[in-house]
């Protein structure tokens, strides 16, 4: 039984890896500066992350625009997702130690496909996670930004630019290294 399940996460490894490989090298990235109202938006590096609104888990609108000025990670995952489930600690370790630096973590749940919506609230308050967190309910914003491995975390620049985008499970330092690329 243990074999069968670590062969079957080495393989969703192998994949998510394969997926990683193949986006980060069509991804642009011309490193010239450039007004972000001059940008096309998209999901690729170099673009212009797409707006969202989706709602905090009391109810309450968060608008991905509001955080301009901001560097941001916005992380798609879900509770039954064993990859998100071992980052969720680096996320929130490096959301205490970065927020005072204008850095904010937006987690992404994927609702529509969580068994049940009050799991996320548990998760949460299991987890003691304390930066944003909203829900997309339908998977529009899932769709919008092409997430195909869980999890998946973009990385913009305080003008809404995306400079990263890691496809896997993600940890403290590869947080730290990537946004102090962007300082």
């Amino acid at each position: 039984m243990k074999k069968g399940m670590l062969a079957i996460l080495f393989i969703a490894g192998l994949v998510v890896y394969g997926g990683y490989d193949y986006y980060s090298k069509s991804a642009m990235d011309t490193g010239k500066a450039v007004e972000a109202g001059d940008l096309e938006t998209g999901t690729q590096k170099g673009q212009l992350a797409p707006d969202f609104v989706l709602n905090d888990l009391k109810g309450n609108p968060v608008h991905l625009s509001d955080l301009e000025g901001k560097t941001v990670l916005v992380n798609f995952w879900a509770t039954w997702c064993p990859p998100c489930r071992v980052e969720m600690p680096h996320m929130q370790k490096f959301y205490e130690d970065y927020t005072a630096k204008d850095v904010v973590i937006v987690g992404v749940n994927l609702t529509h496909t969580e068994e049940k919506r009050d799991k996320i609230q548990t998760f949460v308050d299991d987890q003691q996670l304390t930066f944003p967190i909203v829900m997309d309910l339908d998977g529009s914003v899932t769709q919008q930004y092409q997430v195909v491995a869980y999890p998946t975390t973009y990385l913009l620049d305080a003008r809404g630019v995306i400079r990263e985008k890691f496809r896997g499970a993600i940890n403290y330092e590869i947080m730290k290294d990537a946004v102090s690329k962007l300082r």
